[in-house]
């Protein structure tokens, strides 16, 4: 894995060190999205094949952490009341520090009183934290929170979150790591604060994501955060609007963890300013270095790149990249 990321950068004329490949254990995924179907009677749930839309039902899965794999069968019989006969859709389920947290949605769910007392019931069999319907809550037996820096963030369901907790670990050390003693931080595409909090034990932080429930819930649990440095949050479509090298001009470190697409009219702009140092985090090689080529010959320096196996088995890859001026 750690080649695909090589020939990423030396696509782009990049001839940058590459640290080792970090890698986490198989068991380890605490989130996964499942495809979900409802067929004569019968609840199903699984992945469904690349390009198609069968769905492989699923006996089970070694990459998941095994509560979640414990819980498939019981988020069977869930299925059989929350999704209609002959109806699929997705279901998404994470492991919190409450529990699982699981939404299901097809669009498609009209719910009886009784539907919702037994999908109620068996939830709480199952240990189920949350449980969504169509974006409708329908059991809430504990606050599905994660903790980041030592702050609880109760996450909107379905918002995005690293896949594994290990994963996140170690991305939090590089990023930490990254910044150095930086003391004003811009932690853009920040979702619901993964690095934000760890980031604010020492720094003041700007997060920034154009998530509008990601970052409610992220100045939420700032409001009641104890042991961290002031936190301000600014709802921001970055893709459209990124901050401009004025408005860049006062921080003394960038953090930068944008979807599969990256961040290329935001490294514009930071290339443009006089930001001291740049975290890039990705999990695509190659808009990473597409970034990186364009954070180059705006005047920085790529001092580190590691990747970070945090979906085994699969071809995707995390990375972390410090840059300085």
């Amino acid at each position: 894995k750690r080649e695909i990321l090589t020939t990423a950068l030396a696509h782009r004329g990049l001839d940058v060190p590459v640290a080792p490949l970090r890698t986490v254990t198989i068991a380890s995924r605490r989130r996964a999205q499942l495809g979900v179907r409802h067929q004569n009677g019968r609840g199903e749930i699984g992945f469904r094949e690349e390009g198609q839309h069968a769905l492989v039902d699923l006996a089970e899965c070694p990459v998941l952490m095994p509560r979640l794999v414990a819980l498939i069968p019981h988020l069977r019989e869930i299925a059989r009341r929350a999704v209609p006969d002959g109806v699929g859709g997705r279901l998404v389920v994470t492991l919190t520090d409450a529990g699982p947290d699981v939404a299901f949605g097809t669009g498609k769910a009209r719910l009886t009183a009784g539907a919702r007392a037994e999908i109620a019931r068996l939830a709480a069999a199952a240990g189920i934290a949350r449980l969504m319907v169509d974006s409708e809550p329908v059991a809430m037996l504990a606050r599905p929170t994660l903790t980041f820096g030592g702050v609880a963030v109760e996450p909107p369901a379905n918002s995005f979150l690293q896949a594994s907790a290990e994963a996140e670990a170690i991305l939090t050390e590089l990023v930490l790591a990254g910044v150095g003693r930086a003391k004003r931080i811009a932690d853009l595409f920040s979702g619901v604060g993964t690095f934000t909090f760890p980031l604010a034990q020492n720094a003041q932080v700007l997060a920034i994501d154009g998530d509008k429930p990601a970052i409610e819930a992220l100045e939420l649990a700032a409001r009641h955060a104890q042991g961290v440095r002031k936190v301000a949050t600014k709802v921001r479509d970055l893709f459209r609007e990124p901050l401009s090298p004025l408005e860049l001009k006062d921080f003394s470190a960038v953090v930068v963890d944008p979807p599969r697409a990256g961040a290329k009219a935001q490294v514009e702009a930071l290339a443009r300013s006089k930001v001291p140092v740049v975290v890039m985090v990705s999990c695509s090689p190659a808009t990473l270095a597409r970034d990186l080529r364009l954070l180059s010959d705006g005047g920085f320096a790529v001092d580190a790149v590691t990747p970070v196996d945090q979906f085994v088995f699969t071809p995707h890859l995390e990375a972390v990249a410090v840059l300085s001026r």
